[in-house]
């Protein structure tokens, strides 16, 4: 077993979270378990996520999407009283990453969706604080707009949604996981041939046409299944934990 609170220290200097603004909470949201045997990773702390997490006896819970946003109401009621107090009766602690999990280089949801495209990493863009958001980079090979969206497909199990601002074959690539859509005018900005995100907003079309650039959406979920995952195992791993990998689908 491991401290609660060592997991959390370790994976908050790891992601380096007092470098964001974010839009809730990072790190521990809700306290359980002292001592961390066993932690389940997800990609949002649903009710479903929850209630698999206690069938199979975990600790702790760590996800992309956790409670607490900004705006939210405060009060305790509801779906969120469901899903706290199924929480704190089983003694699960909830450890959530956003921002820091979207833009960390190795664990993060952007380089973990690189990493399974074959996408070559030339920098980053849109910052938040001192760091990039979203990355930027070259496909291992120039392909037409049809190409690129199988490619996806086949590597996400679903098929995007593609919007043709140009006719131009598909060279450099800029991409940001979940609704990051409104960074599609940075995109542009560095003259790339296309961006690829999860979620599109009406006002999305418009503007990938009146910037030229192709603009794919692949699925809020689809595109942060990784991230979560990839640091789920690094800290089972240097902790000596057991991790089980919980994926409750989602078609947004």
């Amino acid at each position: 077993m491991t401290s609660l609170n060592d997991i959390v220290k370790y994976t908050n200097d790891l992601l380096n979270i007092d470098q964001f603004r974010d839009y809730c909470p990072n790190g521990l949201q809700v306290q359980g378990k002292a001592e961390i045997e066993h932690i389940v990773a997800g990609v949002t702390a649903s009710k479903a996520l929850i209630e698999k997490a206690i069938d199979i006896k975990a600790d702790a819970m760590l996800v992309h999407h956790g409670y607490f946003w900004k705006g939210e109401n405060p009060v305790i009621s509801g779906m969120k009283y469901d899903r706290l107090k199924a929480l704190i009766e089983a003694g699960i602690s909830l450890i959530a990453y956003h921002l820091p999990l979207d833009a960390h280089p190795v664990y993060g949801n952007n380089a973990q969706l690189a990493e399974r495209l074959g996408f070559k990493i030339e920098g980053g863009f849109a910052k938040n604080g001192n760091s990039d958001i979203a990355q930027f980079g070259q496909l291992s090979a120039t392909l037409s707009a049809n190409a690129l969206s199988d490619k996806l497909e086949a590597v996400l199990d679903r098929k995007p949604f593609h919007i043709a601002g140009n006719n131009r074959k598909i060279q450099s690539v800029g991409w940001c996981t979940g609704a990051a859509q409104n960074y599609i005018e940075d995109a542009a900005a560095l003259g790339l041939d296309a961006y690829i995100t999860g979620e599109a907003s009406e006002q999305t079309f418009h503007a990938a046409n009146e910037l030229g650039i192709h603009f794919f959406a692949c699925g809020h979920h689809a595109t942060e299944r990784y991230g979560v995952q990839a640091l789920g195992v690094h800290i089972s791993e240097h902790f000596g934990l057991k991790y089980t990998f919980i994926d409750i689908d989602n078609p947004i």
